[in-house]
């Protein structure tokens, strides 16, 4: 059985509300809550384990919000490991209001990591055993832009395949030391990445293409949301959309594709086969309400139904 182990440097107990009707200023009585632990790699964690694989957590958490999300790392029986930081672990919201079917996201920068923290994170993963090391999640305050480019580098030398879903600064530096087995940036990362409009899907693949041509990843997966998405390697570009569904809440979709994707890599698919599950995962999460991830049997339903349109 594939062993992952996922890095998150940033963290968070996410925690979800249900209410009538939004009102400025009014105290609003919620009608549920549910507290998750969350933050990107903790997320494709908890997605990995329940399709059936072995993943092992690696987050920064610090303060008294660390410890409850130790306690809920340990409540999802997750195999975790701790990098202690001075700074209080963030606490993320989703509010969803009943009445228009919206959903509110309010989440914070989280702490300031501190150059011997971050230089500790490094050393822990010096020794991490796994056969895919998965590196998911923005970079919090304080971190140096390269530090994705560093894991990748440690990797590299052990000869252990990196994933990476980053955003901004954690993207660029990551895809810069080059070697990364698989990334996956959303359309508007993308943009972000290579300053480009990518107005239409040959222009989306080509700026894909160009990052597996330069040898900074082997594949590129691509997420357009419900216009499906895009993955780019030296066998070309495949494109697939996405089947028809009801959205209830965007929390999760990414690092549900990017989990199932990984787990039929794992356990031997072909590539574009894996990539029609991920998408399938992606859309399975959108399903779910604001406090849930993707679930094994959407993700085959859905699987089904994408095989059938494209």
């Amino acid at each position: 059985m594939t062993n992952i182990a996922t890095l998150t440097l940033n963290p968070t107990i996410d925690v979800a509300y249900e209410v009538d009707r939004i009102f400025h200023t009014r105290k609003m009585r919620t009608k549920s809550e549910f507290y998750s632990p969350g933050g990107g790699g903790i997320n494709v964690a908890r997605v990995f384990v329940r399709l059936g694989g072995n993943a092992r957590s690696y987050y920064m958490a610090g303060g008294a919000t660390g410890d409850a999300l130790d306690g809920l790392l340990d409540l999802h029986q997750l195999v975790h490991n701790r990098i202690h930081i001075a700074g209080h672990t963030r606490v993320a919201s989703a509010v969803l209001e009943l009445e228009s079917g919206k959903e509110y996201r309010f989440v914070p920068p989280g702490p300031t990591i501190q150059p011997a923290e971050w230089q500790a994170c490094l050393d822990q993963l010096e020794t991490a055993q796994c056969n895919f090391m998965v590196l998911s999640g923005s970079l919090p305050p304080g971190m140096p832009d390269d530090f994705y480019g560093r894991v990748v580098a440690i990797m590299r030398r052990r000869n252990i395949p990196v994933v990476l879903d980053s955003s901004g600064p954690g993207l660029k530096g990551g895809l810069e030391a080059g070697g990364v087995f698989l990334v996956k940036p959303s359309i508007g990362e993308l943009r972000q990445l290579t300053g480009l409009e990518l107005a239409n899907p040959d222009e989306i693949a080509d700026a894909a293409s160009e990052i597996v041509q330069s040898g900074r990843a082997a594949h590129v997966a691509v997420t357009m949301g419900h216009e499906g998405a895009i993955l780019a390697s030296t066998a070309g570009p495949l494109f697939l959309p996405v089947a028809p569904i009801e959205a209830k809440s965007a929390v999760g979709a990414g690092d549900s594709f990017l989990s199932a994707m990984l787990f039929a890599i794992s356990i031997g698919w072909e590539m574009g086969e894996a990539f029609r599950f991920g998408i399938a995962a992606g859309a399975a999460a959108v399903m779910s309400p604001g406090h849930d991830l993707a679930r094994p049997s959407d993700i085959e339903h859905l699987y089904q139904r994408t095989s059938q349109i494209s």
